[in-house]
């Protein structure tokens, strides 16, 4: 686990300034680990359920998503064989793909303020998910001058959208040194692997060659959560996708998600979520019919 974070070099198509891509049961994201890049990222998952995770931000998406993850902000793939859904668009450009100042200009004011809050990850629902998606699944059919406008127009309707969510609402500093963005996602990578076990403090702490209370001022820093917090909601998380996708038992799902105690595992999914496990549950097979 002491390997390093993944970068994800993009380069667009020769004669092209941004990358679009699409995927399907055919053609699967194979990009599904922690990893970050320098360029905006807008994706559109059609249909199905699963995880996200944005910089310290977990949570699980139901009906598909609609996701603007900032430059250099550390993400997880969305889809897998096992999210359901019908497909998944993506488009990938570096802040300044339309040139240096572009963005600067007066008529270009919503997408920069867009953009200036995409570096917490923005999560988009409602109307604005649907009529966006439907927008995005387009630009497969056009030629590349109309699919340019097309994002811009795509990226100016999202600037004055109210329907969204700011996932890293308190905000999760990329502005560190390197060894520090190395650092945390290490800890991230470990959490994603060994999640189901326990995982205590100095075990964490020797990972990234800290003492236990330099690590604790180190993560409550970079992330606004302390680490216990962090590794609670991930299970809390992990265990809304199994009752979702799994048809086992509630004692099942507490115990494949890390959780030793049937008591507190119930008194924590409620408060993470509003809802007891069975309530979750029911209300999903509700939407779902």
């Amino acid at each position: 686990m002491n390997h390093k974070p993944t970068f994800e070099a993009i380069a667009p198509d020769f004669g092209k300034s941004f990358t679009y891509q699409r995927f399907d049961e055919n053609k699967m994201n194979a990009n599904a680990g922690w990893h970050f890049h320098p360029e905006l990222e807008l994706v559109y998952i059609n249909g199905g359920s699963g995880k996200r995770q944005i910089g310290s931000h977990i949570s699980y998406f139901r009906d598909g998503d609609l996701i603007l993850v900032g430059s250099n902000l550390p993400h997880c793939g969305f889809t897998d064989k096992l999210t359901g859904n019908k497909s998944e668009t993506v488009v990938q450009m570096k802040v300044d793909f339309l040139g240096n100042n572009f963005f600067d200009i007066p008529e270009m004011k919503k997408i920069q303020a867009l953009l200036n809050i995409s570096k917490s990850g923005i999560a988009f629902y409602g109307k604005t998910k649907r009529r966006i998606g439907e927008k995005m699944e387009i630009l497969e059919y056009q030629p590349d001058f109309q699919r340019l406008l097309s994002i811009l127009n795509i990226l100016n309707e999202l600037g004055s959208s109210d329907e969204f969510q700011v996932l890293n609402a308190e905000g999760f500093s990329m502005e560190t040194e390197v060894k520090d963005n190395d650092r945390i996602n290490v800890v991230f990578n470990y959490v994603k692997i060994n999640f189901k076990e326990d995982i205590s403090l100095k075990e964490i702490s020797n990972l990234v060659s800290m003492t236990i209370p330099s690590f604790c001022r180190y993560f409550k820093k970079i992330t606004n959560k302390t680490f216990v917090q962090f590794v609670n909601e991930y299970r809390l998380v992990h265990a809304s996708k199994l009752l979702a996708e799994q048809p086992i038992s509630i004692t099942e799902v507490c115990f494949e998600s890390g959780f030793n105690n049937f008591s507190h595992f119930n008194k924590s999914f409620k408060a993470f979520t509003g809802q007891n496990p069975s309530e979750y549950r029911n209300q999903l097979k509700t939407v779902l019919q």
